[in-house]
């Protein structure tokens, strides 16, 4: 191998990316290529929602984990408060997690809730209230993980700090006390 080429790092889960990006959009290529073939609304807002959950249960519950190393969910505790829940990998394998699937993971997550932005303007243009619906549904699940992930990527943020500080403090105080011991 030459010793000026750089290395090209690929894709360490393909089969994993290629669900992440197909459901995303296999919905969003049926909700637009669907009013060129098909007139009836019932079909066309129940496969397109269809595809928008599988998407979205897809990306919480396996892409995420596999891809990025994150996991959220949400749960109503017994005073009927909605609770975050975050789960992420260790500091050592987050950074061992390969950066093209992490960037096809967040490009993806964001690029399809634009995209259902539009088709929700273009509705509101077009003065279409019932697939304003459809678009309404499928955004509501794009953007739920958008915001799952986001909180949890700075939980596991938050959580990589407060385990780097406690190993510095707990380094420090038993550095302190070896000298002190030894000047005793």
């Amino acid at each position: 191998m030459d010793p000026n080429q750089s290395v090209v790092e690929n894709y360490a889960n393909p089969r994993t990316c290629f669900f992440h990006v197909l459901f995303k959009g296999a919905a969003l290529a049926f909700y637009i290529l669907s009013a060129l073939f098909i007139d009836n609304f019932v079909i066309i807002f129940v496969v397109t929602v269809l595809l928008a959950a599988l998407d979205f249960w897809v990306v919480k519950n396996v892409s995420g984990r596999i891809l990025v190393g994150l996991r959220w969910w949400n749960e109503i505790d017994d005073l009927g408060e909605s609770v975050w829940k975050f789960e992420c990998l260790d500091q050592e394998s987050l950074a061992r997690m390969n950066k093209k699937d992490s960037w096809l993971f967040w490009w993806t997550l964001y690029i399809s809730a634009v995209a259902w932005i539009f088709l929700a303007i273009f509705s509101l243009i077009r003065l279409q209230a019932d697939y304003l619906l459809v678009v309404g549904v499928c955004l509501t699940l794009s953007i739920a993980n958008i915001v799952g992930f986001t909180k949890c990527k700075k939980d596991a943020k938050k959580q990589i700090q407060q385990y780097a500080s406690q190993t510095i403090a707990s380094r420090f105080s038993s550095t302190l006390q070896s000298a002190f011991s030894v000047c005793t």
